[in-house]
This record gives C-alpha cells, sequence and structure tokens, in this order.
C-alpha cells in the first residue's frame, strides 16, 4: 500500500472510530431534556422515572471492563462490533417504549454499548502509523466531551419540537451506521498470540461490587444515606471487591491483573482519572441549573433549556480543537507534562467561579477552559496507559480506566446533590439551591482538579513513555 493510501485509511479510521464515540455520549446524555416528563410519558413516579438514568451507568459499569478483555481476546474491532448490537437494540427498544419495564432495558442495553470509547482507542493503535497516533487518541478521548456538549442541545431542540421518541429513533439510525462504517473502513485489528482465557469469576464478581457501589452512591441521596439499603450495599462492595482482588491476585488470566495495576504509572494515572471525572462532572451539573434558573433569584439566568444547551456546546467543539495541540505537548514535553496542565487548567477555571458565575459569558469562558483542560488530560491518560500494559491487555487496562472515570462522575453527582439539598432556600413555592451552594460545588470541582494535579507529579519519568513516543511501549517500560 502506497503513503498516500496508508495515510487515507489511517484518516477514515479515526473519523469513523471518533464518531462512534460521539454517537455513544450522544445516547447517554439524550434523556436529560425529558427527566421532567419521563414520569407521565410512562405512568411511574419520579423516584422510578429516574432508574432510566440510573439503569445506563449500572449497565455501562458491568460492561465495560467485560467488552475490554473480550477486546485483548478477539481483537478491538470485533468487539466493537458487538457493543453496537446492544446499542441498536436498546435505541429501538426505547423509541417504541411506554411504559417503564421496557424503557428499563433498552436503556440497559443501551449502557452496554459504553465500551465503544475505550475499544476505539485500543483498535487505533493498531490501525494508525506512529506519527498520528497521539492526536488520533487525543480526538477519541474528546468525544466523550463532544457528544456530551453537542447532545444536549440537540436532544433540547428535539423534545421542544418534535416528538420525544424520535431522539431514540435518531439514535438507533446513527448507531446502524456505526456499525456499517467500522464494517466497512475499519480494519480487522491483531489479536496476542497468546491472551488466556475469559475470567468468569473476576467479572461477576467485578460486576457484583460495581453495581453494589454505584447503586449506593446514585440513590443513597434518594434512598438515605444511613438507611439499612445503603449501608448494606457499601458493606457488600467492600467484601466483594476484597474477594475479587485476591482472586485476581491469583487468576492466570485475570479480568484485570491487579499485578500490572499497582504499578506506579497505571495506579497513580487510574488515580488522577478518577478525580479528573468527579471535578470534571460539577460543572457539567451545576452550570446548566444556573442557566435555567429564573433570573428572579438573583443569580440565575433564565435560559430555556434549548438556549442552554447552546451556550454549552462551544466546551465540546473546543475539547476537540485542542486535542492536536495535547498531542503536540505530549511530543514535546511528555504525556506527565499534558496531563499536569490540563488538570491545573480545570483548577484555576473552576477557582474563577468566584468571579466569573454571575454573567453568561463568565459561565462559558469557564466551561471552556475546563473544557479544554479535559480535552488535554484525556488526550494524555491513554498513552500512559499503553506505554505501561502488555499488548494483551491494553483493551482490559482501557476499559477500566474510562470505567473509574465514570465512578468519579456518579460520586460527583452525589455530592454535588448533597451540597446543594443543604444550601437550597424556598422560592416561589419550591427549594432551589442558593449562590453560595453553586460556589461551593464549584469550588470542590477546583479542589479535586487540583489534587488531580498534585498526584499527577507522582508518575515517574524516565522511561520510553514518558519521552513523548507516539507508539507506547510494552510492560517491560513499567518499574
Amino acid at each position: 500500500m502506497d503513503e498516500t493510501s496508508t495515510a487515507g485509511f489511517a484518516g477514515r479510521t479515526i473519523w469513523v472510530l471518533v464518531f462512534a464515540g460521539i454517537v455513544t455520549t450522544v445516547m447517554s446524555t439524550l434523556v436529560i431534556p425529558l427527566l421532567g416528563e419521563l414520569p407521565e410519558l410512562l405512568g411511574t413516579s419520579p423516584s422510578n422515572a429516574s432508574w432510566v438514568v440510573t439503569v445506563t451507568l449500572l449497565s455501562g459499569a458491568v460492561a465495560t471492563p467485560v467488552t475490554g478483555r473480550l477486546g485483548d481476546m478477539y481483537g478491538a474491532r470485533r468487539m466493537l462490533l458487538v457493543c453496537t448490537i446492544p446499542l441498536i437494540a436498546g435505541s429501538f427498544l426505547c423509541a417504541l417504549s411506554s411504559s417503564l419495564l421496557p424503557m428499563l432495558v433498552g436503556r440497559a442495553l443501551q449502557g452496554a454499548g459504553f465500551g465503544i470509547v475505550p475499544l476505539g482507542i485500543s483498535a487505533l493503535r493498531s490501525l494508525v502509523p506512529p506519527e498520528r497516533l497521539g492526536s488520533a487518541i487525543a480526538l477519541m478521548s474528546s468525544s466523550l466531551g463532544i457528544g456530551g456538549a453537542l447532545g444536549l442541545p440537540l436532544a433540547a431542540a428535539v423534545v421542544q419540537f418534535t416528538n420525544w421518541r424520535v431522539l431514540f429513533w435518531g439514535v438507533g439510525i446513527l448507531s446502524v451506521l456505526v456499525a456499517v462504517l467500522i464494517a466497512w473502513l475499519v480494519r480487522d485489528t491483531p489479536v496476542p498470540e497468546k491472551t488466556g482465557g475469559f475470567d468468569v469469576f473476576g467479572a461477576l464478581g467485578l460486576s457484583l461490587a460495581l453495581v453494589a457501589v454505584l447503586l449506593a452512591v446514585s440513590k443513597g441521596g434518594d434512598w438515605g444515606w444511613t438507611s439499612a439499603t445503603v449501608l448494606t450495599l457499601f458493606a457488600v462492595s467492600v467484601v466483594v471487591f476484597l474477594v475479587w482482588g485476591r482472586w485476581e491476585l491469583r487468576a492466570a488470566a485475570p479480568l484485570v491483573d491487579l499485578r500490572v495495576a499497582r504499578g506506579n504509572r497505571i495506579l497513580v494515572t487510574n488515580i488522577v482519572a478518577t478525580l479528573i471525572g468527579f471535578s470534571m462532572y460539577f460543572q457539567a451539573l451545576l452550570v446548566p441549573q444556573i442557566r435555567m434558573l429564573p433570573e428572579a433569584t438573583g443569580y440565575g439566568l433564565g435560559q430555556s433549556m434549548l438556549v442552554m444547551g447552546l451556550w454549552c456546546a462551544p466546551a465540546g467543539l473546543l475539547m476537540m480543537a485542542v486535542s492536536p495541540v495535547g498531542a503536540r505537548l505530549t511530543t514535546i514535553r511528555g504525556p506527565r507534562t499534558t496531563l499536569w496542565v490540563g488538570c491545573l487548567m480545570m483548577a484555576v477555571s473552576y477557582a474563577s467561579s468566584v468571579f466569573l458565575m454571575d454573567s453568561t459569558w463568565g459561565l462559558m469562558a469557564i466551561t471552556c477552559v475546563i473544557a479544554a483542560g479535559i480535552g488535554l488530560a484525556y488526550g494524555a491518560i491513554p498513552t500512559l496507559i499503553m506505554g505501561a500494559v502488555p499488548q494483551d491487555r491494553i483493551s482490559s487496562a482501557n476499559s477500566v480506566n474510562t470505567l473509574l472515570r465514570s465512578v468519579g462522575g456518579t460520586a460527583s453527582a452525589a455530592v454535588a446533590g448533597v451540597v446543594l439539598a443543604q444550601m437550597s432556600v424556598g422560592f416561589a413555592g419550591t427549594e432551589v439551591p442558593t449562590e453560595s451552594g453553586f460556589l461551593t460545588g464549584m469550588l470542590i470541582g477546583a479542589a479535586s482538579a487540583l489534587l488531580a494535579a498534585a498526584v499527577t507529579m507522582a508518575l515517574r519519568t524516565g522511561d520510553r513513555a514518558d519521552s513523548g513516543s507516539a507508539r507506547p511501549v510494552a510492560s517491560s517500560s513499567v518499574r
């Protein structure tokens, strides 16, 4: 194959996988404009309707590490195609639903497709030339923010001007297109000769532990943080995680190789990823509320869902724009520097809420700089991960890292909910968060981003993965 054909193939591969990541992320955000209407649409209570969001989170948490390991065993491209199946089926089932149960089944199926982004990152390592790998990984990672930023205004417009079922029909059709494009334009990815078998006990144990802890965190506000149910779930998660960890350390072919994961590079990078996930969701949860609260509150901006979404969209576009900048910085200074700069940008932007939170342009500046920081950080994390694990563990390692970001996001939602609930006042017959409550939440986001920057400095330097090399090296580089 000549150089032009190779370049064209690499470009098509990158954009197909980025498109797949954007569609997956849009799927996760498209129900946000519907949350207030779901009880009436599905004939259920608001508490039951909230499971439409929770079940997708739980399903994704279970599926992501499993599909990652299967990607190592059978090839990332093959598992990418497999992940589109529940995404398509779930979208169409939701579009046809008129009651809670089929909607929950459909959303659970959609969540099973969450593994597309980490699998896509792993596929890029095999299919893209070294000189384009850094920017390709950064762009693929940024699809998480791009989909969220673009999905919200699109979903709001659909809900405002047409039938809500169009949301799910649209995502279903886009998911079919994703499957066709992957099958047509993405080549098979190589499978290592020795990958071992599938760790069934490890998958079941991790799934049970994750469901227990995420269910407790996501529903603790509704059920009561000191209720018997929530405390039991936390206890179960601790016990199961301990048993699961002991099993994984002894298994010949573990679902998650904890012996590698406890090395400096993987351990520190995963801690930072969790902190970033925790930090980034504060602005995603708080800024839309500030924009849509009535102006009569004195700090709300009185925007509609659609207008709010449009003001938030530039942040997602900026995340895509900074991806080549992050790749260049990684090449020159190494991924640790890129990760540190991204975390620091997030911390500074959150802290600027003290001065900028009272205007629509100020809020946009805050979200844009945070998005740029996330783009830099998310582009550097896969490079660090792939430079520290064996080739037959790349998909699994990326999937676990993506999962930990989601765990951080879930925890931030719980913390933000507690902060806003405790710092609320009566307004027009209802309870609304105070300006101090919003500011407190933003400053918590600043503190967690600053902590992520500090933890990043614990990453060891001096090996090839920190030298800016585009193609990650084998596990022998881990010390």
